[in-house]
């Protein structure tokens, strides 16, 4: 995170109208929708064996106070709330993802930056929170209090015993119901008493209890609602509190939404939508089925994602699974000693996150779905030069790849907006990195973006092609046409506004002419005014490989595609410095920055890219000044930082690197210092004493740990390229995608595999490599190969 035809007058800039007619077209849907419960309740679904370790727990609930630190996330990829499971006060924090304040913010000013602020250019906000209060069942008269967060069926919860009897609490965020539901059980004849209030976060007074509904000063307009069920008791409205008396079990179920939709034609808005009557309406219906239908109907779906990835790292000691989650991280940092169950389900933490937060609304932002305030850092954005994209590493690699198609969606949505600012604005003189040939074409983005279209602080050139990039990596997991088809046109469109800024520049001492990036700013380190920086003319390489690749795969646009392809072959690409011995980060022999910057961009091709390998395809002295670099760069930073370098190491093979990486980010997080909070959230150190939470570590990290077990391109696997001594004793990675249109079953013991399958799901032939040993197979879509020999 930060701190702080070819002709170029014809090139066809998209208008506002006719690519919101190609949005439309390819079927994006607004975020809060009149979506109909399941006709059909599922059965139980059973779990795998194991499943228990993949239970986080805790002896103490939440502190209301420090919420973002404690409270136990839960979402529905639209939905989400903050819980502090307080025996004798239930506060929910509830969000929307498209809760979002400000708009377009489309100028400059005087320096040439759009403004970034609240009021301008906006805020990820609370829609609402949900208190419900059991006087009776205060903290001090309970004992056995015990608080979970079960990955594997996707519910958080507590459990505790008041007067000999003991009492239980679920909750959890449906999608196919659209809800929250909170459900409170008891054994042994105990009754719940107490009352429910539903209140807004920006000063709504509502008149009703069930239910509110409002705008924002940007006119987006919003509602959320509630309804409670008890058994055995009674359950009243009192004005704007819902009250219930002596119930034996008690359900409350929440909805709430907004009216925003991905359309730039409408305003993003959707103008038919009445949120708080939608809210009641789910609210109630969910409310009418019973509490064990809810539940399994929720388990089945998030199962159907969760399920499709097994991992174990081995086996951790009963001296450690007696620790509660809080105190195994004190224990792990403190002794030293590997817990692989405890990493095993800290990747699978990520899993959890990521289900819950990004499935038919808008992507992840900085801080995903959860907020304990309106006033969140960096006003909880999508920055464009590492955390939108980080956010999004993990999704293909561990089983989850229906979970990106809120990125490629909110990409898509934007592009009508994104590419007229660009018409109108990267021009404008008081842009410091306007293109020096006048023209413009395409469309760019800023550093910080919003749903709106909007754009915050400086113009950030290369940001385009990161997001293609990212973009494209998920087709070469999927293989899927109709998604290449849908992304093709910001493919495109970036590739125009690389055509329009290339520099042709002579190498000194040569007669070469090479292709470079205009006066530019390597993210957020050393001089911004400097040309030829080796991230933008990475991911630029990157963005041309893939846009002819894709033009090829759709037979579209052949002579562009020859252009495009003539400029890659001219684009320079970086040199090792004789000075330093890095792989250089400018056109310049000199370190201009800070040694051990927490940026990473020079490396970007050697993750998430992959130009830059250690297999003899990359000459030997890029990549030992790549090598070099990173050594340079340091092992200690803030939680996404680590979690890249992680990534990095691991292309390089080095297991200890990667591990250490990883391990530094699972350090506790005291006194707002970077690591990990007792919720798992990731802090980021903003200065002494005051930590901020941001959520891409969580995702990084857990892409990083798949990179250590399996290393895939298209037509190349490799097992195992940087398996740490604390995972070498034995496990198992089950269903992992490859890139290509492949999926792994992966068993090993004392560092090597003992069992390899390999599915076809849609790829045809591709290498398996383990050290020196290598297979090729070619298969059908659907079939499978087990694979002998791995393990001498």
């Amino acid at each position: 995170m930060n701190p702080s035809p070819h002709d170029p007058s014809r090139r066809g800039v998209l208008s506002l109208a006719t690519t919101a007619g190609l949005t439309a077209a390819l079927g994006a849907l607004p975020a809060f929708t009149a979506s109909a419960a399941p006709a059909d309740r599922p059965a139980d679904v059973p779990l795998p064996a194991g499943a228990a370790r993949e239970r986080l727990w805790w002896r103490a609930p939440g502190d209301e106070g420090s919420l973002i630190e404690q409270g136990l996330p839960v979402g529905n990829g639209r939905i989400g709330a903050l819980a502090g499971n307080d025996p004798g006060r239930e506060l929910l924090l509830i969000t929307d993802a498209t809760m979002w304040t400000g708009g377009l913010n489309d100028t400059l000013d005087q320096d040439g930056q759009f403004p970034y602020g609240r009021a301008d250019f906006g805020s990820f906000t609370l829609l609402a929170r949900l208190t419900v209060d059991i006087p009776d069942h205060d903290l001090g008269s309970v004992h056995d209090y015990r608080r979970t967060l079960d990955l594997a069926q996707g519910v958080a919860g507590c459990s505790y015993v008041r007067s000999g009897v003991t009492y239980r609490r679920e909750l959890y965020a449906s999608h196919p119901d659209d809800v929250i539901v909170l459900h409170l059980t008891q054994s042994g004849g105990g009754r719940h008493t107490g009352s429910i209030t539903l209140t807004g976060t920006h000063g709504e007074q509502p008149d009703t209890a069930d239910s509110f509904g409002a705008a924002l000063p940007n006119g987006l307009r919003y509602g959320a609602a509630v309804q409670a069920r008890g058994t055995g008791g009674k359950v009243t409205v009192h004005g704007t509190r819902i009250d219930f008396t002596g119930c034996q079990e008690l359900t409350v179920v929440v909805c709430a939404g907004t009216d925003y939709a991905p359309d730039a034609a409408a305003g993003f808005r959707d103008a038919s939508l009445d949120p708080e009557r939608l809210a009641r309406t789910k609210a109630r219906a969910a409310a009418a089925v019973p509490a064990d239908a809810l539940r399994r109907t929720h388990v089945a779906d998030y199962r159907a994602l969760y399920g499709r990835l097994g991992l174990s790292l081995g086996t951790s000691t009963a001296g450690q699974r007696a620790l509660d989650t809080w105190e195994r991280l004190h224990a792990r940092a403190r002794d030293g000693e590997p817990d692989p169950e405890l990493e095993a389900a800290y990747l699978q933490f990520g899993r959890y996150l990521m289900i819950s937060g990004s499935r038919d609304s808008l992507p992840l932002g900085l801080q995903g779905l959860w907020l304990d305030g309106n006033d969140p850092d960096w006003m909880g954005d999508y920055h464009t030069d590492i955390n939108i994209q980080m956010n999004y590493w993990m999704a293909d690699r561990t089983g989850l790849s229906a979970c990106f198609d809120a990125l490629a969606d909110y990409c898509l949505a934007q592009l009508p907006a994104w590419t007229d600012v660009t018409r109108r604005r990267f021009d404008d003189p008081r842009n410091r990195f306007r293109n020096t040939s006048g023209r413009t074409a395409g469309w760019a983005v800023a550093f910080s973006t919003n749903p709106y279209g909007g754009s915050g602080w400086w113009w950030h050139p290369a940001g385009n092609a990161w997001l293609c990039a990212t973009l494209w990596e998920h087709y070469e997991y999927t293989g899927s046409r109709e998604y290449l088809e849908k992304i093709y046109p910001l493919l495109k469109g970036a590739c125009e506004f690389w055509e329009a800024r290339l520099l042709p520049v002579t190498l000194p001492g040569t007669s070469k002419e090479v292709l470079v990036d205009d006066h530019d700013w390597s993210p957020e380190h050393g001089p911004q005014d400097a040309r030829g920086i080796t991230y933008a003319q990475e991911v630029v390489w990157t963005l041309f490989g893939a846009y002819c690749t894709a033009a090829a795969a759709l037979g579209r646009d052949t002579l562009y595609a020859d252009t495009v392809a003539a400029l890659r072959r001219k684009l320079y690409l970086p040199e090792v410095s004789p000075t330093t011995g890095w792989l250089q980060e400018w056109m310049s022999p000199d370190n201009l920055g800070e040694t051990e910057h927490r940026h990473l961009s020079p490396l970007i091709n050697l993750f998430p890219g992959d130009r830059i390998r250690p297999d003899g395809s990359t000459p030997k002295d890029v990549v030992a000044g790549a090598t070099a670099l990173l050594t340079a760069r340091g092992m200690e930073n803030f939680g996404w930082a680590n979690a890249w370098r992680a990534a990095c190491w691991a292309r390089l093979k080095n297991a200890g690197n990667a591990y250490r990486s990883i391990v530094n980010n699972l350090r506790p997080s005291t006194d707002g210092r970077n690591g990990t909070a007792s919720n798992l959230f990731d802090i980021y150190e903003a200065e002494r004493g005051r930590g901020i939470f941001q959520i891409d570590a969580n995702f990084g990290t857990p892409a990083a740990m798949v990179e250590m077990l399996l290393y895939s391109r298209p037509g190349h696997i490799e097992l195992l390229p940087a398996l740490p001594d604390a995972w070498a004793a034995s496990g198992h990675l089950e269903g992992v995608p490859a890139r290509g249109g492949f999926e792994v079953d992966l068993r090993w013991r004392d560092g090597r595999p003992t069992h390899v399958t390999v599915r076809s799901v849609g790829g045809r032939t591709t290498t398996v490599a383990h050290g020196s040993t290598t297979r090729q197979i070619t298969l059908r879509p659907g079939a499978s190969v087990t694979l002998k020999g791995f393990g001498r």
